[in-house]
């Protein structure tokens, strides 16, 4: 059940997954994800993709209001570190967001920025985003419902982000740093 879990994450996350080269380069080109651990409310694991590893954590919503028949855990909050691109950060928001709507993110205080694409939230800053969800409790997403109507309110623990982060990072070390 987790690896099929770990599966869908990647086929969100990782869009080029979806479209997987044919015969044996597809075995090495991308790997099925092999999980780092569990962290409270958070999940960490790495794959490789095109024979880079990338490692990520994510979280479910705690709760998902304001569109009608979305399952909390339909929505995920995802922390990405890839090769020469790290605190990459994604809000799988689980409906079509209509064009030019931003979201935000508010940890605490503190409101960060995320423009939309899709089904998909990306933050504009991701390094203050790690840095907000590394000092929260919880981080409660709001923009426009489907089709710029209404709004959806998502809402993610934020119990161990922390451990989770760390988890990604030892597994996908910064550049220069082994």
């Amino acid at each position: 059940m987790r690896a099929l879990a770990l599966a869908s994450i990647i086929l969100f996350a990782f869009p080029s997954a979806q479209a997987q080269p044919q015969g044996r380069a597809a075995a090495t080109a991308n790997q099925a994800p092999a999980s780092l651990g569990e962290f409270q409310s958070w999940t960490a694991a790495s794959h490789a993709e095109n024979g880079q590893k990338v490692c990520y954590a994510f979280a479910r919503a705690r709760s998902a209001e304001g569109v009608p028949g979305r399952a909390p855990a339909s929505v995920m909050v995802l922390v990405t570190h890839r090769p020469g691109s790290r605190d990459q950060v994604a809000i799988r928001a689980a409906y079509g967001f209509a064009r030019n709507t931003e979201t935000k993110l508010t940890v605490g205080t503190t409101e960060l920025p995320f423009f939309t694409a899709g089904e998909t939230a990306f933050a504009r800053d991701g390094r203050a985003v790690v840095a907000a969800l590394r000092g929260g409790r919880e981080a409660v997403n709001r923009g426009a419902g489907p089709n710029g109507r209404g709004q959806a309110t998502d809402t993610f623990p934020l119990a161990g982000f922390t451990a989770a982060y760390e988890a990604i990072s030892r597994e996908c070390p910064a550049a220069g740093r082994r």
